[in-house]
């Protein structure tokens, strides 16, 4: 599904193309919440911001045109708390991915806040916005040999009891190792659990896997008992876990967006169609056809159930410094490119 393309005119004066996107994804490659939420909506004020395609280095313009909705990605929301009641004015919808995983004993995220202030913030997100926009992400899942499914499970026991209430779903996935020498070059230089020889143990054996599986099942029976009915999902995981009543999740989620945001009938057309509705000489959009479009994000991995959005963010620009992120080279890399950075340039690299 393309975005639509429209002109638009740059901070310098140039007139250029640039696409439209309706859901923009805010970011997969950084997290703009924690970093560059200052950033995100002088662009938004702007009506555009550029992206670099990673490959290449080629520009690409964003307009925000026809934004309806932004999912943030994000380990600390804090910072961008503060500028939400501009998209409220301005009509845009938005809901978060809030990965909140406990691994300050092992240093895995060197660079996040205290997990109880990692919680309160959560909390009061939720309060805000609504506690079906914040989805709570403890991904991905590590083991070390000193860290077993057990003790992991017991971390993930603590910040749930914590959140009960707060949100309706949790995510979670196994760290990939193998697939990224990104991953396995950082958790050798940033850790002490692994070394050049055995760092591919930071994946779970299916054992393992099961273990946790199984532990989540009866975390969520104690929950539900509680009155807390968490729903749990796998993000692009290839394993089939609907018998535990488990999903696959879909990050980008329309049907999520067809439930919250119901009463935007133009965006429930798109979720659709994959196209905004032209209305007519009466102002009234047209019926909804009966069969729906498939609006998967064909540039995402084949597993991954997301559906079609544009990111706009850069890889190498995320401060948190995760040594199993697989948007960032090295801490050397992301220093470098701050440098480049400041709250008025068109994207987020400068």
């Amino acid at each position: 599904m393309v975005s639509e393309k429209v002109s638009i005119r740059t901070d310098s004066g140039e007139i250029v193309e640039a696409t439209a996107p309706v859901i923009i994804s805010a970011s997969r490659s950084t997290d703009i919440p924690a970093f560059y939420a200052k950033w995100f909506f002088n662009r938004l004020a702007k009506g555009y911001c550029v992206w670099y395609n990673p490959f290449n280095q080629q520009p690409m313009y964003i307009s925000f045109k026809n934004c309806k909705v932004i999912v943030f990605w994000t380990k600390n929301p804090e910072p961008i708390i503060q500028y939400l009641p501009e998209l409220n004015k301005r009509g845009i919808h938005y809901y978060f991915q809030v990965t909140l995983n406990d691994y300050m004993q092992e240093g895995f995220e060197p660079n996040v806040p205290p997990v109880a202030k990692r919680i309160e913030t959560f909390k009061k997100l939720s309060q805000m916005i609504g506690k079906e926009r914040v989805i709570w992400r403890f991904d991905p899942l590590i083991v070390t040999p000193q860290l077993t499914p057990r003790m992991l499970l017991t971390r993930i026991w603590h910040i749930g009891n914590e959140l009960k209430g707060f949100t309706d779903k949790l995510v979670f996935s196994f760290v990939d190792v193998k697939a990224y020498r990104k991953v396995q070059n950082n958790l050798i230089k940033e850790t002490s659990y692994f070394t050049k020889e055995d760092v591919e143990r930071a994946e779970m054996s299916d054992t393992q896997r099961m273990e946790i599986v199984d532990g989540l099942v009866k975390l969520r029976e104690i929950w539900k008992q509680d009155g807390w009915n968490l729903q749990m999902a796998t993000c692009a995981e290839d394993m089939e876990l609907s018998q535990y009543g488990i999903e696959h999740n879909c990050c980008i989620d329309g049907e999520l967006m067809k439930r919250i945001f119901a009463d935007d009938k133009e965006l429930a057309y798109y979720l659709h169609t994959g196209k905004l509705p032209e209305r007519d000489m009466f102002g009234e959009i047209p019926p909804i056809p009966d069969k729906p479009k498939n609006l998967k994000d064909k540039g995402q991995r084949k597993i991954c159930g997301c559906m079609i959005s544009k990111d706009i963010g850069m890889y190498n620009t995320c401060r948190h410094f995760c040594v199993y992120c697989y948007a960032n080279t090295s801490k050397g890399a992301v220093l470098k490119n701050k440098d480049k950075h400041n709250d008025e340039s068109e994207s987020i690299i400068g």
